[in-house]
């Protein structure tokens, strides 16, 4: 009966504490992940961009001073499209607070393949757009616009590396024009996780 009985006590505590290590070690790991994903200060400044609207006029992001920017990276034939009304409607609601610039980039399955003047169109007449919209661009790769190189080099914008990884990702810039989040496609406009940081 005890040789039975101590080997199986034996083995049950192992498997406790084994468990108890492993648990462990996973909290210290997410530690470790939070820690190294401290934001620090942009060293590139977000007011120096620039970019084409979609009407060609030249924009300065200067313009953007003191109020929070939301980034949004469009298209027009993505199962997300119909998140320009989420946009629209942040901008009617949250005007005075933030900007929203949306972005047209065909990177994603040829999801927007028309041109400026049909995106244009098609923004105004389905969605009643009325927030900054510019022209088409590219997101990632050899012809990344500037905009989209300091969203996502944390050597320019001082933390984050991720670039979009589909249509409707979402960066958010504070009054000071610092980077402060990253949202993926299915973190709709009005979300609280955008609407939060407001």
């Amino acid at each position: 009966m005890i040789k039975i009985f101590l080997p199986y006590h034996y083995v049950l505590i192992t498997l406790i504490g084994f468990t108890a290590i492993l648990l462990l070690s996973g909290f210290s790991y997410k530690k470790i992940a939070v820690n190294s994903l401290q934001k620090s200060p942009s060293k590139a400044s977000f007011y120096d961009l620039k970019a084409m609207s979609i009407d060609n006029e030249e924009i300065s992001f200067e313009q953007f001073k003191g109020k929070k920017v939301l980034i949004v990276n469009v298209a027009t034939k993505c199962g997300y499209t119909y998140q320009y009304e989420g946009m629209q409607k942040l901008t009617d609601l949250y005007g005075e607070k933030v900007a929203v610039l949306g972005f047209p980039a065909n990177d994603f399955l040829f999801q927007e393949s028309g041109s400026n003047e049909s995106i244009a169109e098609f923004c105004e007449t389905v969605f009643g757009v009325t927030f900054q919209m510019f022209e088409k661009i590219t997101t990632k790769g050899r012809n990344q616009s500037p905009v989209y190189s300091w969203l996502s080099d944390s050597n320019l914008n001082g933390w984050n590396d991720q670039k979009p990884t589909w249509n409707f990702c979402k960066y958010l810039i504070d009054e000071n024009g610092e980077l402060v989040a990253f949202f993926d496609s299915k973190v709709k406009p009005l979300s609280k996780e955008i609407t939060s940081l407001l």
